[in-house]
């Protein structure tokens, strides 16, 4: 395991961790809104890497990456994160780009901004892929209409409670995962609220994009997704051309929590079948 820096276009850093093969498909892991590198946990990363070179990063404004004050309402800015660490790992072509929840937004980012040269195919779970009023592709569920906005407050026992009730999305119903949901509650819970608020502050839709990739994509949602509705992931699959769905029934928001497993395996499956 190898934990890096990248610079991003506006000079942010970008903290990211390594580990697997060099010589192995990169899979680059983007997680969501309030959480970091650590939220995929140790037992899916390992086994990731046993296959590929997994790349988990930590978005700007979140874990050790910086927090800069302006940017987070700019898709070349978050293009430019994601184009900083391909260029650091000096990777051209080949890579899988994995966006869970917001990170399927800095997936689609990504995509708009730089092109598909660098990108084998893309995995997007539990994912928004717009953002904004009346944006099909970012239809929130019960559970984020109920935290915002009070999940950005800077006062600690308002954020606490929102975070709390957000944070129990994260687990689902899956059985003895109380260390790993207190783990992802902190996490969200050391974002900054300025960050928080920051991420929700834009506006951008990617239905073109997804109309017109010509991009191996596989969809994983869960159907009980509090978080982020399933008809997100249903508007995506409707739009691209080339996509594969796997709709988890009754899982919320975090299937590599709930069945960590099943989620090493559908990916596996997915970029293995890429040759």
């Amino acid at each position: 395991m190898s934990i890096r820096e990248a610079v991003s276009i506006d000079g942010t850093s970008i903290v990211y961790r390594v580990t697997g093969a060099p010589g192995a498909r990169p899979l680059v892991l983007l997680h969501g809104w309030a959480q970091s590198l650590d939220c995929w946990g140790e037992s899916v990363l390992d086994a990731l890497a046993e296959r590929y070179r997994v790349i988990a990063v930590d978005l700007r404004g979140h874990g050790y990456s910086g927090a800069p004050a302006t940017g987070y309402d700019d898709s070349k800015v978050w293009a430019g994160d994601v184009a900083a660490v391909l260029e650091s790992e000096s990777i051209e072509s080949g890579a899988v780009l994995l966006g869970w929840s917001y990170g399927g937004l800095v997936v689609c980012d990504y995509l708009a901004e730089c092109g598909v040269d660098a990108v084998a195919a893309v995995v997007l779970v539990g994912a928004i892929t717009s953002i904004g009023p009346g944006q099909k592709g970012g239809r929130v569920g019960s559970a984020m209409r109920e935290a915002i906005p009070a999940a950005m407050s800077e006062d600690a026992g308002e954020a606490i409670r929102a975070l709390g009730g957000f944070g129990s999305a994260l687990t689902g119903q899956a059985d003895g995962k109380g260390a790993q949901a207190q783990a992802l509650f902190g996490e969200s819970l050391s974002t900054r609220p300025r960050v928080r608020a920051a991420l929700f502050a834009r506006a951008i839709g990617h239905d073109d994009l997804l109309a017109g990739l010509d991009l191996p994509v596989l969809v994983l949602h869960g159907t009980s997704d509090t978080v982020v509705d399933v008809s997100a992931a249903r508007h995506a699959v409707d739009l691209l051309p080339n996509a594969t769905a796997s709709y988890w029934e009754g899982c919320n928001h975090g299937p590599f929590v709930e069945d960590p497993e099943r989620f090493v395996a559908e990916v596996s499956e997915f970029v293995d079948a890429l040759g």
